[in-house]
């Protein structure tokens, strides 16, 4: 971790794991079965069981196939909200949030990138993988709190189902099964 990442998580200390489930909760609550949300929803539980995955990985080959897998979910979640969900949030008087999720993304795919270059199971990479960790449910609380119920109010019925139409397409191009990598 830069000193700038050290300075800066100082002083933007992370939402809780209570406040964080209340957030899925109530976005979960506001998903309706197949819309876009739940698909994104089902997506943020599989990158946190797969950034679980990585963590508790017993050696290295172990190890670097989870993180493999943890880009591969990322990527293919990333990528589909980037050319569906965050173009709507933008068309929708949000463009300061689309534009912010979009930066926070690409960061995430850079340090990814960095993730693979390490060491497995060292500390370096201990502490990289919990960096990024951090950063995505950051983004994803960021999501779920606001963004995306903000959204679901914005955006007519016939445009909803379109979304989750043009969502799913786009995480089925990347990803095996889009509920998981």
């Amino acid at each position: 971790m830069s000193i700038l990442d050290k300075i800066v998580a100082a002083v933007t200390p992370p939402e809780s794991d209570e406040t964080r489930m209340n957030a899925r909760a109530a976005a979960r609550a506001k998903a309706r079965p197949g819309d876009w949300l739940g698909q994104v929803l089902d997506h943020h539980d599989a990158i946190e069981a797969a950034f679980e995955t990585v963590r508790v990985a017993q050696d290295a080959t172990q190890q670097r196939a989870a993180q493999k897998n943890l880009a591969v979910i990322l990527t293919g979640h990333s990528n589909a909200e980037e050319a569906v969900i965050y173009p709507a949030l933008a068309d929708n008087g949000e463009k300061a949030h689309a534009g912010l999720a979009y930066e926070e993304q690409a960061a995430a795919k850079i340090q990814m990138a960095l993730l693979e270059k390490l060491e497995p199971l060292s500390e370096e990479f201990f502490d990289k993988l919990e960096h990024i960790r951090g950063a995505v449910t950051h983004h994803m609380y960021q999501e779920e709190s606001s963004w995306f119920l903000d959204l679901i109010e914005k955006v007519p019925a016939e445009e909803q189902a379109m979304l989750a139409r043009r969502y799913e397409e786009e995480t089925s191009r990347y990803l095996r099964d889009p509920a998981v990598a």
